[in-house]
């Protein structure tokens, strides 16, 4: 789970169970043929005659820390699902790297600790991580072997399990024997700027892939970073895995990192308010009824970096301004009880989102016309951001208002990870003028279907583009570009190789 301590809702054991919480095969049945690592990982290990035994797959879409209880039923689950399977020749794991306790800021690094003790250090642990992940060493030390995502939006999921469980045939093969460093500067990357594929972040991962095809070198990965979780080792990492050689790993980490802190200026974007963003839009000529619709980023309430979802500072100012064509998903079940009430084509009068707290709006009041009830199930067969496939929103009301703004009003959080949440309530994504996504990159890998525009909206709220606005308490300091003097070289070698010589 990827945890935003600036949002009031904890998670619980329930958020996971709304999504994933499997041991044994029906791990198998869920992710073997899944866009996702822990799919490679079975197709990896069966290509390579190696027997694969499923323990748990725990996943929450993000939200705030785990509750102390939850935390704690998982551990027990994990350690009782290891007490059935060992003894085990090694361990694929797949951590996101941002999860934070009620009581732990370190989540990852601590169940990492935990199979390492049980699997003992002459065997080996590989795994997989969200470029999200706020890497610290004790994560680090835990593994043998830790590979990041290399996209953003996340589709190459199934790629990075394939590439864990090649280096633990290889390791189990006796052909390799992974070590593996990591640099921290202290940089935090705004999330506007995390796209591998464009400046800033695209030298650094053309760097990574340089690095990967040097002698001796297994892998080496870029962690962005999750600047939502304010934690201690919040920011972003860079990792480099050799053949055996502590030196040379170390070495690697601190480039890439020197790489990414010499870009840092280059990381604090300009951003664009939801007036200048809308007034793009009304220029003449901005859009037309031959082009296809324009999305709109709503960056404040990132539904996949822990946003409540029913955000309202972009759909209110479309509301105001009348703004025909648009669509917007807000998560309100309050509302939605409501709305069903009448039958589809009547009008009843609702207040939408706006409900989790004033940090991310006011409902917005008003007459609305009921379009149609759905059950809120679709699926998704191409690879999008985080290697879902499966949906479920809840009962979905969809309503317009007299302006011509429709809006989807679902019973669960959902995120926009695919345009299938439009099409299964028989609406056509290329019908409309304005595309609301609540994402920042997330969205792309769906969205860029139906839109060739997208405009990243700053919108307040707890995944706000403008990190000065977030009160972080317990972050490092110094670190850029909160003071923007923050002093860090690499050429003295930083980076943390485990003291553990393998």
């Amino acid at each position: 789970q990827e945890s935003n301590t600036f949002v009031a809702a904890q998670t619980t054991l329930d958020d996971f169970r709304q999504d994933v919480l499997l041991t044994g095969k029906g791990m198998r049945e869920r992710f073997a043929a899944a866009h996702h690592e822990v799919g490679g990982f079975f197709t990896g290990l069966e290509a390579a005659g190696i027997e694969a035994v499923p323990l748990l797959a725990a996943r929450a879409l993000p939200s705030g820390p785990l509750t102390a209880a939850t935390f704690d039923e998982l551990m027990a689950r994990l350690e009782a699902c290891w007490d059935r399977a060992r003894p085990l020749d090694g361990l694929l794991v797949a951590p996101h790297g941002a999860t934070v306790g009620e009581h732990l800021a370190d989540v990852d690094g601590h169940w990492l600790q935990l199979v390492r003790r049980w699997l003992g250090r002459e065997r080996p642990i590989v795994g997989t991580l969200d470029p999200h992940a706020n890497l610290t060493p004790a994560m680090v030390e835990a593994c043998d072997a830790l590979v990041a995502y290399r996209t953003n939006p996340h589709v190459d999921q199934r790629q990075r399990g394939l590439e864990a469980a090649d280096l633990m045939a290889r390791t189990l093969g006796g052909e390799i024997w992974p070590v593996q460093a990591a640099a921290f500067p202290p940089l935090a990357i705004n999330i506007e700027c995390q796209s591998p594929d464009a400046p800033p972040c695209r030298p650094i991962y053309e760097l990574a892939e340089e690095v990967r095809l040097r002698r001796g070198v297994l892998s080496a990965s870029v962690c962005l970073g999750f600047p939502y979780a304010d934690v201690p080792q919040m920011g972003a990492a860079t990792i480099a895995v050799t053949d055996g050689d502590n030196a040379l790993a170390g070495e690697l980490a601190d480039e890439l990192a020197r790489c990414a802190w010499s870009r840092r200026e280059q990381f604090v974007p300009e951003l664009i308010g939801v007036d200048a963003a809308l007034d793009q839009l009304e220029q003449p000529g901005a859009t037309t009824s031959a082009r296809r619709p324009v999305c709109l980023l709503d960056m404040g309430d990132n539904v996949g970096g822990g946003g409540p979802g029913d955000g309202t500072w972009l759909a209110a100012a479309i509301h105001r301004r009348r703004l025909r064509g648009a669509f917007v998903c807000l998560y309100d079940p309050q509302a939605v009880a409501q709305a069903v009430r009448v039958a589809p084509g009547q009008t009843v009068r609702l207040a939408v989102g706006g409900k989790t707290d004033a940090l991310h709006g006011l409902p917005i009041e008003g007459e609305f016309t009921l379009r149609g009830v759905f059950d809120g199930a679709f699926a998704e067969t191409a690879p999008r951001h985080g290697g879902v496939s499966a949906f479920n929103q809840g009962m979905t009301a969809i309503v317009e208002t007299v302006d011509g703004m429709t809006v989807m009003l679902t019973s669960k959080r959902a995120p926009p990870w695919s345009l299938q949440q439009l099409r299964s309530c028989g609406l056509d994504p290329a019908s409309f003028r304005i595309l609301v996504a609540k994402g920042v990159h997330s969205p792309l890998a769906a969205y860029r279907e139906a839109c060739d525009q997208f405009i990243r909206v700053n919108t307040p709220g707890a995944t706000t583009a403008d990190l000065h606005a977030l009160p972080y308490r317990r972050r490092r300091r110094p670190m850029f570009p909160f003071e923007s003097h923050a002093p860090w070289d690499a050429a003295d070698g930083t980076a943390f190789t485990p003291a553990e010589v393998k």
